[in-house]
């Protein structure tokens, strides 16, 4: 996940960063040490019940024309939707295809009745491997660089899971 450079950050202009919330400058601990934290709520006596997490673009552009391929704001509650169900889900593949990053909606599960104008939903959900191959470079530069050999396991196994399926 990226965010655009702050003023609080040590990055110039409009740079975009893999800093989620550009929160990375407001860490008074070690960033491993955080990670460390938050991954170790998932051991922690019952009832834990951690939060799902979902990945939204709401500002994807089409190549061709540089229009936005989703509507706007008065219908990100249709995506919204989508999510909601996929809590509720009582299989792992319920309205949802796998794909080299997570999960995707499947054709139809996002509801379009009534959207004004045609949305691509294959260009919406695609999923461009040659993006993800720069992007996997780019996430191993970022916890190189900002978390080294503090890195928790779990995380460097998603991350190689991740460039393994980008890469194959």
């Amino acid at each position: 996940m990226r965010s655009e450079a702050t003023a609080a950050a040590e990055h110039k202009g409009k740079e975009i960063m893999h800093d989620p919330f550009a929160m990375r400058p407001f860490f008074g601990y070690n960033f491993g040490d955080y990670l460390a934290h938050w991954l170790s709520m998932q051991s922690r006596k019952a009832p834990t019940h951690l939060p799902k997490i979902f990945h939204v673009n709401w500002f994807r552009k089409d190549p061709a024309t540089g229009a936005f391929l989703w509507p706007g704001f008065g219908e990100n509650a249709r995506a919204l939707e989508w999510i909601f169900k996929r809590c509720s889900r009582e299989r792992e593949d319920e309205a949802a295809k796998r794909s080299i990053i997570g999960w995707l909606p499947e054709d139809g599960a996002i509801d379009t009745k009534g959207l004004s104008g045609n949305v691509d939903m294959g260009a919406l959900f695609d999923v461009p491997k040659a993006f993800w191959q720069r992007e996997t470079k780019e996430l191993r530069a970022y916890f190189t660089q900002q978390v080294g050999a503090d890195l928790p396991a779990q995380v460097e196994a998603e991350l190689k899971a991740l460039e393994d399926r980008v890469h194959n």
